[in-house]
């Protein structure tokens, strides 16, 4: 009798240990809800602004005289050169995002000092383009061709804007804590994906404006 109560209990040992090993297992680890936030909102920017290519396309093929005249005006080697620090500026964002997931906020700070200083010299060069245009008579509401360059590149311009002032936002939380934390990381993260939309963004833009005109 004493074996076979024994036996009983090893089997049932043996046949629990798989459920309570289950359920000490950690809980999955979800995705970071600002994070998915975040690329659901952007998908909707890319809706926007993909109808701002639309209504570029659009104008263009009913106003193929004006498109060839004024884009002529352009001046395509300065807005290379303003797309080229933008460009980059992906990169110095995504250096300083490596630094804060291993925890060193200078670096990090250091590398997001320098993507804002890269994204300003882009505002400003655009600016600049501008005030040229606006010289030569081509303003937002000279032409179909002013309101279509316009609204793209400015729409464009006040997210690189809204970028700048998150950057400014996440460092001084950073300096405002006395500890650099998951959470500041995140936001990093966080911003760093806003930052790579704009980018990519302004390439299609780039392409679209002055190299098919």
């Amino acid at each position: 009798m004493a074996g076979q109560s024994s036996a009983r209990l090893t089997l049932v040992a043996a046949t629990s240990t798989p459920a309570s090993s289950a359920l000490a297992h950690a809980p999955a680890n979800r995705p970071n809800t600002v994070a998915v936030g975040t690329i659901v909102w952007l998908s909707s920017e890319l809706m926007f602004f993909a109808a701002l290519f639309a209504m570029y396309f659009t104008l263009r093929s009913v106003n193929p005289g004006i498109w060839a005249e004024e884009s002529a005006l352009l001046n395509i080697p300065f807005a290379s050169v303003n797309t080229t620090v933008l460009v980059l500026s992906s990169v110095t964002c995504q250096l300083g995002v490596f630094a804060a997931e291993r925890g060193n906020v200078k670096l990090m700070r250091r590398w997001f000092i320098i993507t804002f200083l890269m994204g300003a010299f882009f505002i400003g060069g655009q600016v600049t383009e501008y005030t040229a245009l606006v010289h030569e008579g081509l303003t937002l509401s000279s032409s179909p061709y002013g309101s279509a360059f316009y609204l793209t590149t400015g729409f464009h311009g006040l997210h690189v804007t809204g970028g700048l002032i998150a950057f400014l936002l996440v460092l001084a939380t950073t300096y405002i804590s006395k500890k650099f934390t998951h959470d500041h990381a995140s936001r990093a993260i966080v911003v760093s994906y806003y930052w790579h939309f704009v980018d990519v963004v302004w390439i299609a833009l780039f392409a679209m404006i002055y190299i098919l005109r």
